[in-house]
């Protein structure tokens, strides 16, 4: 499976990743990576950038370099409301592309239990703005994955397989093998992320690309697979 875009990236503003973007598109360059969406942490989290970085990404080019950029957040659900920590103002401002959504600890919302972090992350899926889902397999947030794939399939939102989760996320793998089935299974997609937090993290896929095998799944079911999935699945939205 090839790969054309990473779609999930921090640079040194979400306060905890190391590179720049300029590092990242000079890397992305060393690889042959076309595309990648800038998506740091919200405002909620710890050591995150104010919401201003995200109104002001307006600033950042399209192409840099020849490297297609993806302006973009992760936001963080911050209340049993399902509520996100970036306003719709700020998204128009800013022109992000990519609005990636989860759960994180110390941003507002924690743990629960299956069937409310489920019934918050539902919510989360109905805002118009979402449009992935982050890794929805982190054990620490358990949920029902086939509540959420179907959820996600009617408001037109994808689901992330991301490939940082087996360290990152310990515990992750099963649950997230889970989800990739039952995405199969319904005939919705998926978008896979590396969740690079240093410029040496892009494009390396290959932990996902296992997992994607693993579940039974094919190019055809992943956005990021080519610029006309991407287009349609995401920045059409």
């Amino acid at each position: 499976m090839k790969l054309i875009a990473d779609l999930h990236v921090h640079t040194i503003s979400s306060g905890h990743a190391y590179s720049t973007i300029e590092e990242y598109v000079a890397y992305a360059k060393k690889i042959g990576q076309a595309m990648f969406a800038i998506t740091d942490h919200g405002p909620a989290m710890p050591g995150g950038p104010h919401y201003y970085h995200f109104s002001n990404m307006r600033m950042i080019p399209r192409e840099i370099n020849g490297v297609r950029i993806l302006r973009g957040i992760e936001a963080n659900i911050i209340n049993d409301k399902g509520e996100i920590d970036i306003k719709d103002e700020e998204i128009e401002w800013g022109g992000l592309e990519v609005v990636l959504v989860a759960f994180h600890p110390r941003c507002g919302y924690e743990n629960q239990g299956t069937i409310k972090n489920t019934e918050v992350l539902l919510k989360a899926i109905e805002n118009p703005r979402v449009n992935i889902i982050a890794h929805s397999g982190n054990p620490k947030y358990p949920i029902d994955a086939s509540a959420m794939v179907e959820a996600a399939k009617k408001h037109k939102i994808l689901i992330e397989i991301n490939s940082s989760s087996d360290f990152s996320r310990p515990g992750s793998h099963e649950k997230c093998v889970e989800i990739a089935k039952e995405v199969k299974k319904i005939g919705w997609k998926l978008s896979v992320g590396t969740d690079a937090h240093i410029s040496f993290m892009l494009g390396d896929f290959s932990r996902a690309i296992e997992l994607l095998a693993e579940a039974g799944l094919s190019d055809s079911d992943v956005v990021n697979t080519s610029p006309e999935m991407i287009e349609k699945y995401l920045l059409k939205r």
